[in-house]
C-alpha cells in the first residue's frame, strides 16, 4: 500500500527520460496490487500484525544487498534518524490498517477508499507547509471525499467498523508522504527504504513478541503453513519492487506527468480482485471510484495550470 506519488526531480527532463519514468510508474501500478493480493491471501491464516512484520523483514532483506552494491550512504544525523523512525511508524500503522481491511473487504473497495489520500495530502500540505490551495482544488477535494462516502456507505452496512481501516490508511499514509517529502532531498532512495524497513522491524517485532500467547487474534503470531510462507514473502517482495519502481520513476519524470497514471492501480486492483477472489464492485462502488478518480485528475490539472502560470510569470 504504499500506494501515492511524491514530488520527483524535474531537472533536465527530456522525452527520452520521461518515457522510462512512465514505464516504471505503470509497472508500479501493476505490481502494487500484487502486494495487496498477497497480503489478503496471507491474512486468511496469519494474524494481521505478523503479516505487517513480514513486509518489513522481507523488504529489509531485499534492500540490504542493493544498498551494499550501490554503496549507499548509511550516515544519518539525529534529526534524520528521528524522521526515519517517524516515517516508519506511519508506514507500519498504515500497512496494518490496510491489511486489516483486506482481511475482510474486497480489494477494490478498500483501495478506492484509500485513494482519498491525495485530497488529504493536499489539505495537510496547505495547513503544514503553506502550499497554495485555491477554492477549486478545495471543492474538488470535497467532491472526492463525497465519492469515498459512496464506497464507504454500502461497505459499512456489510463490514461494519472494518470499513474505517482504509480511511485510517489514507490519513496515516498522508503523514508518511509528508515526512518523506521532508527527507527526500537529504537521503538516497535506497538508503531511505532500507532504514525505514529496519525501523519498521524495530517497531513491529516487540509488539509481536509481547502478543505471543496473548490470544489477541490480530497480533498473536502463528507458525505459517504451506503457501502462507509464499504469501508472506510476496508481501515484502512486491512492496520492495513496486516502491523502487515508483521511486526511480520520479527520478526520470516529473510527478505532474506521473500522478495521473497512479489511478491505473485501481483498474488493476479491480481485475485482480475479480480473478483471484471473485469480487467485483457494485454500482455504488463504481460510482465512488469514478468520482474519486475524476476529482483527483481535476486537482492534478489545476496544479499543472497553476505551475504553468507561475513559469510564465
Amino acid at each position: 500500500m504504499d500506494r501515492s506519488v511524491v514530488r520527483g526531480y524535474t531537472r533536465d527532463m527530456t522525452q527520452d527520460r520521461v518515457l522510462p519514468g512512465v514505464a516504471l510508474m505503470l509497472a508500479f501500478c501493476v505490481l502494487a496490487p500484487l502486494l495487496d493480493v498477497a497480503a489478503k491471501l496471507a491474512a486468511a491464516t496469519i494474524p494481521v500484525g505478523q503479516v505487517t512484520l513480514a513486509r518489513f523483514v522481507v523488504q529489509g532483506a531485499l534492500m540490504l544487498p542493493l544498498a551494499l552494491i550501490l554503496r549507499s550512504d548509511w550516515r544519518m544525523s539525529p534529526r534524520m534518524a528521528g524522521l526515519v523512525l517517524l516515517r516508519a511508524g506511519f508506514l507500519v500503522l498504515s500497512t496494518y490498517c490496510f491489511i486489516a481491511a483486506l482481511a475482510e473487504m474486497p480489494l477494490a473497495d478498500a483501495l478506492a477508499i484509500v485513494f482519498i489520500e491525495p485530497f488529504i495530502l493536499l489539505l495537510l500540505g496547505h495547513l503544514l507547509f503553506g502550499d497554495a490551495v485555491g477554492p477549486r482544488r478545495i471543492a474538488a477535494s470535497i467532491v472526492g471525499f463525497a465519492g469515498a462516502l459512496l464506497v464507504i456507505q454500502p461497505a459499512f452496512a456489510t463490514f461494519g467498523l472494518v470499513t474505517l481501516y482504509p480511511l485510517g490508511t489514507a490519513f496515516l499514509f498522508s503523514f508518511y508522504m509528508l515526512v518523506t517529502r521532508a527527507m527526500s532531498t537529504a537521503m538516497q532512495p535506497v538508503a531511505m527504504q532500507l532504514h525505514t524497513s529496519l525501523a519498521g522491524i524495530a517497531l513491529c517485532l516487540p509488539v509481536i513478541l509481547w502478543a505471543e500467547g496473548s490470544g489477541i487474534a490480530m497480533l498473536d503470531p502463528v507458525m505459517p503453513q504451506g503457501l502462507a510462507w509464499l504469501w508472506l514473502f510476496g508481501v515484502g517482495f512486491w512492496a520492495a519492487v513496486s516502491h523502487m519502481c515508483m521511486t526511480y520513476a520520479l527520478r526520470f519524470a516529473p510527478s505532474a506527468t506521473l500522478a495521473p497514471l497512479h489511478y491505473f492501480e485501481i483498474v488493476v486492483a479491480v481485475a485482480l480482485g475479480y480473478l483471484v477472489f471473485g469480487d467485483f464492485p457494485n454500482a455504488m462502488t463504481w460510482a465512488g471510484i469514478f468520482v474519486i478518480t475524476g476529482s483527483g485528475l481535476y486537482i492534478l490539472m489545476r496544479e499543472r495550470a497553476v505551475a504553468r502560470q507561475g513559469t510564465t510569470a
